[in-house]
């Protein structure tokens, strides 16, 4: 639950430390990453890839209900 604590390059920064699911796709989408790829990530969390064709790869990690997104991170 660190999502204030990171930059997203093209994003502009997050104030909290968690955002709705729907928030922060929806921000993503709109700077012009889009969805890579899923995987399991550690205590039922769900890691989520995004590319973008200049800024680097971002590594998201969603609640198991994939409702709320608890950091995001480039990689």
């Amino acid at each position: 639950m660190t999502l204030d604590k990171h930059t997203i390059q093209g994003l502009s920064a997050f104030t909290s430390k968690t955002l709705p699911s729907s928030e922060f796709e929806k921000r993503m989408i709109n700077a012009g990453y889009c969805e890579v790829g899923t995987a399991p990530a550690q205590g039922g969390r769900i890691k989520v890839w995004w590319s973008h064709d200049i800024f680097p790869r971002v590594e998201s990690i969603y609640s198991p209900s994939r409702n709320t997104v608890l950091t995001a991170y480039h990689v």
